[in-house]
């Protein structure tokens, strides 16, 4: 492909004159939506933050871009027309943060690979940092993000039940303040873009999932360089809901432990009834009960409705077979050659 092959111009053009040993590559991914106040600076300060790996990688960097209301897109086209390394790809409608990283994912053809958002909260100076674990044999390198008091009560308290909870019911041990921003080996990428195809993508759970070597590096998240997060609280929620949903059964089986005892505790009442009624005492007292009894019954009956129709909505989805995403537009000296139907997500057209 004309992108691998741009890639080994790069690397032979950045011989290190120690053997004539090729430059390994690096490709920053960063997903973008509405982000037109700070995109500029931000870029500035991860361009600068990359400086100490000039001298034994070829650096570039790929904006994923959910479609904004605002100049985003703009100021990005006219950023990939100034500096060569950077690639911009526009989805076709806002598909969500995960599919754009695994978008960013499919397109990478580097050794290796390191997200991060383009707010600011991820600070691009830890890079080397991430960069200096995988030269020592980390396949993934997780970063855990560390709250201070710049994050409200409510949030961190509920992130932290939220890993503790998954982590108990789950089929995945996933440390508590992992993050969105790390960095993975061309390994790594090769079997995201190529074995993990499910279409409702929890990308923090999937990455704990495949093992590998994998090393953690604390950080403490930095101000928003401008206005507010764009997560609502809806979203943070169906969020934790499908990362339940994607690595436990034990929901399901609380259903079924709960419609067991149930049961068993109305063959017991059945029981006690006929033998009170033997016994003479025919008075049938407690009919407010007996309608809170039913009412509760009903309410949990719907409620084990809603956990039972979360998984078989898991289950629509990928019968379905719709990709993940569908890239609209793309910019830049290399975004051209893009592979088209990249696995599962699909590139529609080009401009």
């Amino acid at each position: 492909m004309r992108l691998e092959s741009q890639v080994h111009a790069r690397r032979r053009r950045g011989r290190d004159g120690q053997g004539g040993t090729a430059l390994k590559s690096i490709q920053i991914v960063c997903p973008v939506f509405r982000e037109e106040e700070v995109i500029l600076s931000f870029h500035e300060r991860l361009r600068e933050a990359v400086i100490p790996l000039r001298a034994r990688y070829t650096v570039s960097f790929l904006y994923v871009m959910d479609p904004s209301p605002d100049l985003t897109e703009s100021i990005l086209q006219q950023l990939a027309a100034a500096d060569p390394e950077v690639e911009v790809m526009v989805m076709s409608r806002r598909f969500g943060h995960q599919a754009a990283l695994i978008a960013g994912i499919d397109a990478c053809r580097a050794d290796a690979i390191v997200m991060l958002d383009s707010d600011g909260q991820h600070p691009p100076e830890l890079i080397p940092s991430l960069v200096e674990r995988w030269e020592g044999g980390a396949q993934i390198v997780q970063t855990l993000r560390k709250d201070g008091n710049e994050t409200g009560l409510l949030k961190r308290t509920s992130s932290a039940m939220f890993y503790r909870l998954l982590s108990r019911i789950g089929s995945i041990e996933l440390r508590g303040g992992a993050a969105d921003y790390r960095l993975l080996d061309r390994k790594v990428i090769d079997v995201l873009r190529d074995e993990l195809k499910e279409r409702n993508v929890f990308l923090r759970g999937l990455v704990a999932w495949m093992g590998f070597n994998i090393t953690f590096v604390e950080f403490e998240p930095l101000r928003r360089l401008h206005g507010a997060s764009k997560y609502r609280p809806s979203i943070l929620f169906n969020f934790a809901l499908q990362g339940v949903s994607s690595f436990s059964k034990t929901p399901l089986r609380m259903c079924t432990m709960a419609g067991l005892l149930l049961s068993v505790l109305s063959v017991i009442a059945g029981v006690l009834m006929v033998i009170a009624y033997f016994l003479g005492n025919t008075a049938m007292p407690g009919w407010a009960s007996l309608i809170a009894f039913i009412s509760l019954l009903g309410g949990m009956q719907l409620f084990f409705m809603g956990i039972i129709g979360e998984y078989l909505g898991q289950v629509f989805d990928e019968v379905k077979g719709r990709p993940r995403y569908l890239v609209a537009k793309r910019y830049g000296s290399g975004a051209a050659n893009i592979p088209i139907n990249a696995v599962p997500g699909r590139v529609s057209s080009n401009d």
